[in-house]
């Protein structure tokens, strides 16, 4: 995905998360330093949907994560 609500996803560094596992497991990617979003995408399928989310939602979304 190049583009999503008018940001430039291919400029963008990814990282993965901490909390995912190098044999191919539940890995997401996170994108940094874009003014007022977090994108988050599946690590195993980067060309696919990434999920936009506020910057102000970033930390309820993932306190509500760790207490799944």
């Amino acid at each position: 995905m190049q583009r999503s609500n008018g940001i430039d996803l291919l400029s963008v560094a990814w990282r993965k998360s901490s909390y995912s596992n190098d044999d191919g497991g539940d890995c997401v990617e996170v994108a940094d330093h874009l003014p007022g979003v977090v994108p988050v995408r599946d690590s195993k399928n980067p060309q696919g949907p990434v999920l936009l989310i506020t910057a102000r939602a970033w930390a309820p979304f993932l306190s509500g994560l760790k207490s799944s």
